[in-house]
């Protein structure tokens, strides 16, 4: 992806995974072959594998930079971490920080950094191992969280230890343990804290309380939308929905909600896992959508 401009805010991304193809059912549980086929000529190999159903994600950060903040936009698997029941994110060793630093930044550039919500695969850099321990990579940074998210993985690691992959005891609690976590609800007003001109809006449904983040500058506005659309078969079956959805009906309306209000505008969907070019606009197509990536 290019850097996007947006007046004197600039974004740019960088991948931690390039390409990985995935099952269609895996990603999706009520995605069909059918579903494929149907979307395929459009879809391209991009974003769906040649000679197979498989549909392909990449994982990758944003870095949102103002005159005055520098964001981090979610931080994808992160390495050393176990992961037993995802083999390709287990014990990751990627240089994912030499390419934060080819963008021109440290870890100690990063003001905040925002986790559009709290599993395993957009919080894993969050944290990094150290003599064994798990501590903040981004030390100066204040890290944006979900309250009420937090609250409710929280409550379910009490009886599950191992919850979102074991990523809430690796890269979540030590993050506030360190006191280096705010924790928020798109409600409390953040948007003019986190800088000017961005705010926080709910994205419940695949996680408990997700959020979306804003961006308008220029004359021009941009969704960072996490997990809210995970690949672009979505937009043309937006009731294509993830198995581990915390909630697939409330996550449902979210998303048709968000193609909704992108559709036919200059807004500019910053996707959490659309492979390169990554960013582009929602366009109407009968009474669903297609993703027209932006060069």
């Amino acid at each position: 992806m290019r850097t996007h401009e947006f007046g004197v805010t600039k974004v740019d991304k960088f991948n931690e995974i390039d390409a990985l193809a995935l099952d269609h059912n895996w990603l999706l549980g009520n995605c069909t072959r059918e579903h494929v086929q149907a979307n395929r000529e459009w879809l391209g190999p991009n974003l769906v594998q040649p000679g197979t159903d498989k549909l392909i994600l990449s994982f990758h950060s944003y870095v949102i930079r103002t005159p005055t903040t520098t964001i981090l936009v979610d931080t994808c698997n992160g390495n050393d971490k176990p992961r037993p029941s995802m083999p390709t994110w287990d014990h990751m060793n990627t240089p994912y920080l030499q390419k934060l630093n080819e963008l021109g930044l440290a870890v100690d550039d990063i003001d905040i950094v925002l986790c559009t919500h709290l599993h395993t695969d957009h919080v894993g850099w969050n944290t990094r191992l150290e003599n064994g321990r798990w501590i903040p990579t981004f030390q100066r940074a204040r890290y944006i969280m979900s309250k009420h998210e937090y609250t409710v993985f929280e409550a379910k690691f009490r009886d599950d230890p191992t919850i979102n992959r074991g990523s809430f005891v690796d890269s979540v609690l030590p993050i506030v343990e360190a006191g280096r976590a705010t924790l928020v609800d798109p409600g409390d007003g953040l948007g003019a804290e986190l800088a000017e001109h961005l705010w926080l809006e709910d994205a419940a449904g695949h996680s408990p309380a997700g959020m979306n983040l804003w961006l308008r500058g220029g004359g021009r506005q941009a969704c960072f939308c996490g997990d809210v659309i995970h690949h672009a078969i979505q937009c043309a079956d937006p009731t294509l929905s993830s198995p581990v959805d915390f909630d697939s009906p409330i996550g449902i309306r979210t998303r048709r909600k968000l193609l909704e209000t992108c559709a036919d505008t200059d807004i500019t969907l910053m996707t959490g896992h659309f492979p390169d070019p990554t960013a582009g606009h929602v366009v109407s197509h009968g009474d669903t959508f297609r993703f027209r990536f932006q060069d």
